[in-house]
C-alpha cells in the first residue's frame, strides 16, 4: 500500500489518482495524524507526504515512522524548497525530495525506485 499524506486536497488526489492509474494500491491522508492513527500503518510499503502541514510535517512523520522502526521508504514533497530541509530529509533517510510542480514522471519513477530499493537485500 502506498500512502499519500497532504493538507491539500487538490494535490492528494492528483497524487492518488496517478498512483492509482498504474495499479499501485493506494490510500491517502489529509494528515500525518490521521495516517497514524489508521490500519494502513501497519500495511504501508511506501509514503509520499508532504512536508509542511497543519500538525505533523512531513520530516517530523519521517523521524517518527524511523523510531517506531516502520521501513516503508518516506518521499517528500514541498512547494517551497529549502536546502536545510532538503538536508536533514536526506540525513534522515528520505528516499525522495521532490519540490512541487513535479512531473508525474518524476513522482512515479521515485515511487518505483524506492519500492524496488525495499525489495533489494
Amino acid at each position: 500500500m502506498i500512502v499519500v499524506i497532504d493538507d491539500d486536497p487538490s494535490v492528494r488526489e492528483a497524487v492518488e489518482n496517478l498512483i492509482a492509474s498504474l495499479d499501485f494500491p493506494v490510500s491517502s491522508y489529509s494528515s500525518a495524524e490521521q495516517f497514524l492513527a489508521s490500519s494502513d500503518l501497519n500495511s504501508v510499503s511506501c509514503v509520499v507526504t508532504d512536508i509542511q502541514m497543519h500538525g505533523m510535517s512531513g520530516i517530523q512523520l519521517q523521524h517518527y515512522l524511523h523510531a517506531i522502526r516502520c521501513t516503508a521508504p518516506v518521499i517528500l514533497m514541498t512547494a517551497y524548497f529549502d536546502e536545510r530541509a532538503r538536508r536533514e530529509a536526506t540525513a534522515g533517510g528520505a528516499a525522495a525530495y521532490l519540490v512541487k510542480p513535479f512531473s508525474s514522471a518524476e513522482l512515479i519513477g521515485e515511487i518505483e525506485r524506492a519500492l524496488s530499493s525495499r525489495e533489494s537485500p
